[in-house]
């Protein structure tokens, strides 16, 4: 499927992807500072994601605008199925970024000594 999205979709998801850096280098080394930068990049992934699928969804509709054919639903289902793809990554990272972040939180909390 990556083969065959466009920069913008493309972009779009490697967006989705920076939280997980994120918080894998708050589990690393926690800071305020790399849990303030959490927060941006959230929103900047769910909008994303989000704007990957309107994308594919829009192409989607070019699609069968272009092509003055009955609706394929096979070719539908497919394009629907190819424009969740950012905005599930967009959730899948974002899940993965926040448990690292409450890992790291809750290892601050243990009491040494």
């Amino acid at each position: 499927m990556l083969r065959e999205a466009s920069i913008a979709a493309l972009g779009a998801i490697v967006v989705t992807i920076l939280p997980v850096g994120a918080g894998f280098a708050y589990v690393l080394k926690p800071s305020e500072q790399r849990l303030a930068m959490m927060r941006p990049l959230s929103l900047a992934s769910l909008f994303a994601g989000l704007s990957g699928l309107l994308l594919g969804f829009m192409n989607l509709l070019r699609y069968h605008w272009m092509n003055e054919t009955p609706l394929n639903t096979r070719i539908f289902a497919i394009g629907v199925a190819e424009s969740l793809v950012p905005l599930l990554l967009s959730f899948a990272s974002l899940t993965f970024a926040w448990l690292c972040v409450a890992f790291a939180m809750r290892r601050q909390d243990v009491p040494r000594g």
